[in-house]
């Protein structure tokens, strides 16, 4: 939590972070400010003191609604930098971060840098800082990312707010429910009012509408597979491609709050009209699995260890996964969960390749997706809630919905 960053920074001997960039989808940003209008904005936060925001003059007051000291880019004038530094606009953007730091106080220390900016021109920036030998030395994040060993938990505030994003998120997945089944069929296809078939893209579209109306963004899109694109985990499903009864839909959908704030995950695996025996199976199989995996959850557990379970219980039952066999292109073929938040992945993550994994504690937003992929079967199914926390160690899903594979067309 933000509350444990100063702790976080003096343990990683780390003595400022710069997070820069726009203020809109810009989640390490976000996380100070709360949101808000910024084309451009430096956050400094020195251990051990609050976070001040520099600005542009005319977005004071954006910058004010944050509630973090603020001063104006003005107290550097940028002719004044452009004079002494023989108008060079990389000398003169190096001076004023060495004005800035100077005037909190820093003249000299370790530096994290955080944030969404042009790659190169951050390059260009930040390593002149350290060139021109100010005393300052750059921190890499992985040496020590604070700022998302910060995030990985939630304080009442963020919860709420992935909690609304939740409730918008399956408010229009049931809308969806409703479109599709509302629908009838001809030869197997659903047919619009028109006569026409209806499409992926026509889906989406609604999706896209439904979330608008609701102040939610779908900046990463949405995944609405079918078929052997459903056996595929990350296929998004093609625009043109008709609605057709019987085969499996992977609907997996993240969206955030309006200007790239908190996100929620969640996905269903839906037929409709009926279910072919393969995918009825299939389906059983991954929803035992969640319901295995979801009641052995305790905190102070390594999450990476119940990728290893469901890796297991796969086994058990006959499919390949990663456990044992590398990359492979069927059975079970990814992780059984990650962080939610500012980012739709973010940590904890359940890889069990890291060194050092994330263990689950109060206060950690994450998803639980066990599934099971069969493109040579036309055949793809994942169950996906986002899951909380609370300060009792208790795991409470923030958005309940049922789990059915059929979805009865109603016409």
């Amino acid at each position: 939590m933000k509350n444990d960053l100063d702790e976080l920074m003096i343990k990683k001997n780390i003595d400022c972070l710069i997070i820069t960039g726009a203020g809109d989808h810009n989640p390490d940003l976000f996380y100070f400010t709360g949101g808000g209008h910024l084309t451009h904005a430096d956050i400094i936060k020195i251990a051990g003191r609050d976070p001040v925001i520099f600005h542009h003059p005319i977005e004071k007051d954006n910058a004010e609604k944050t509630g973090l000291q603020s001063i104006s880019y003005s107290r550097y004038p940028e002719k004044d930098l452009l004079a002494e530094c023989n108008n060079s606009q990389l000398k003169a953007q190096v001076l004023r971060y060495k004005h800035m730091l100077s005037d909190l106080g820093l003249k000299y220390g370790r530096i994290s840098i955080y944030g969404k900016v042009r790659i190169s021109q951050a390059i260009e920036i930040f390593t002149e800082l350290i060139r021109e030998k100010n005393g300052y030395e750059l921190v890499s994040t992985e040496e020590a990312d604070v700022l998302s060993e910060a995030r990985s938990t939630k304080d009442a505030r963020e919860i709420n707010r992935i909690k609304k994003m939740g409730e918008v998120t399956v408010e229009v997945v049931n809308l969806v429910a409703d479109f599709l089944t509302g629908h009838k069929a001809r030869n197997n296809i659903l047919i619009k009012t028109d006569g026409n078939p209806l499409t992926i893209g026509d889906v989406k579209n609604r999706i896209n509408s439904w979330l608008s109306e609701r102040g939610a963004e779908n900046p990463l899109g949405t995944i609405f597979s079918i078929g052997r694109d459903a056996g595929v985990p990350h296929t998004s499903g093609e625009t043109w491609q008709e609605i057709e009864l019987g085969l499996p839909i992977v609907f997996d959908i993240f969206p955030c709050e309006g200007g790239g704030g908190y996100f929620y995950d969640f996905t269903r695996t839906w037929c409709l009209g009926y279910a072919p025996d393969g995918v009825l199976d299939i389906y059983q199989q991954v929803l035992n699995t969640y319901e295995s995996v979801r009641s052995q959850f305790r905190v102070n557990v390594p999450f990476s260890s119940y990728q290893k379970m469901t890796c297991e219980l796969f086994e058990e039952k006959g499919h390949n996964t990663i456990l044992n066999s590398g990359d492979i292109e069927e059975g079970y073929i990814h992780g059984i969960g990650h962080g939610v938040g500012l980012n739709v992945h973010e940590k904890p993550f359940s890889s069990m390749l890291s060194k050092k994994p994330d263990i689950l504690q109060p206060g950690m937003v994450f998803t639980l997706e066990p599934g099971l992929y069969y493109p040579s079967k036309n055949i793809g199914v994942r169950l996906e809630d986002t899951y909380w926390i609370d300060n009792q160690g208790d795991f409470n899903v923030l958005a309940e919905y049922r789990k059915e594979l059929i979805l009865p067309i109603k016409s």
